[in-house]
């Protein structure tokens, strides 16, 4: 009787155990986020898709690029760009959302470029991103931003609705149409760090850098230029020195380009 009775108690068990894992698969698989649901930093509120379209544009996506969404939710703008035939990856916070993307993924035949993992994105490392995608608070924002800053320089960053803070953007654009809130999307090209002093044949290029905006002089044949409309987006450095348009590439500790003359000029890091 004492063997009949652990029997059935253990036929109990096992039926609960699989009726309990079949609810969470039901459940899972039925999963439906609802707008302004709570996550660890931030409420969930989907990217409208005309938005989402727009800022991969504003980004100049090609199939060369590797995106990183920070905080990819259900996984539409990874999706989005795995269409473009990019490879796209996502950071989500939330293991349902997580499941949920994999399975739009799946179902819109993208699965192979477009990945998702649970994580915290202030615990991930995303420096391998070419492009990197974010609608989160302007705090978050700020919190990334030195992270960012220290990015290959060149990466893209394109934002939904919030700012960086004074860092202010290269580009930004509001689409219009069906898109009702959160219409806003912003752009950053992670800059070269040039700030410090530069050899400039016998002359020298001194740089103040704030973000991307330069300032400083530019010293030729003894004379000092105040420098202005001067900016690095990426590795390309340009300013206005002495009534003279000076452009180049910066490559490491040189810089080299052509002014609006035509005449070639390069820049070398001074030591020290």
């Amino acid at each position: 009787m004492q063997m009949l009775r652990r029997l059935a108690l253990a036929s109990t068990v096992v039926a609960l155990s699989l009726a309990h894992a079949e609810a969470q698969t039901t459940t899972s698989e039925t999963y439906t986020p609802s707008v302004g649901q709570r996550g660890k930093d931030v409420v969930w509120v989907p990217t409208h898709q005309e938005l989402v379209d727009r800022m991969l544009e504003m980004a100049n996506i090609n199939e060369n690029d590797y995106v990183i969404d920070l905080g990819s939710g259900d996984g539409r703008t990874v999706i989005s760009v795995a269409k473009l035939g990019a490879r796209a990856h996502g950071i989500e916070y939330n293991p349902d959302l997580v499941a949920l993307s994999q399975r739009n993924a799946q179902a819109a035949g993208v699965a192979e470029r477009a990945t998702f993992v649970e994580g915290d994105i202030f615990k991930s490392d995303f420096s391998d991103a070419s492009v990197i995608t974010l609608f989160l608070l302007p705090e978050l924002n700020e919190r990334l931003r030195p992270i960012l800053l220290d990015m290959k320089p060149g990466t893209r960053v394109v934002s939904n609705s919030f700012d960086m803070g004074d860092w202010k953007a290269d580009d930004q654009v509001r689409v219009e149409g069906d898109c009702q809130s959160w219409c806003q999307a912003y752009k950053w090209v992670i800059p070269a760090k040039v700030a410090g002093e530069w050899t400039v044949g016998d002359g020298k290029l001194s740089l103040t850098q704030q973000y991307q905006m330069l300032s400083g002089t530019l010293t030729i044949d003894g004379t000092e230029h105040p420098i202005s409309d001067a900016k690095v987006e990426g590795t390309a450095i340009s300013f206005l020195a002495g009534g003279t348009r000076y452009s180049g590439s910066i490559n490491g500790e040189q810089i080299s380009g052509t002014t609006g003359a035509g005449e070639n000029w390069t820049a070398n890091r001074a030591a020290g």
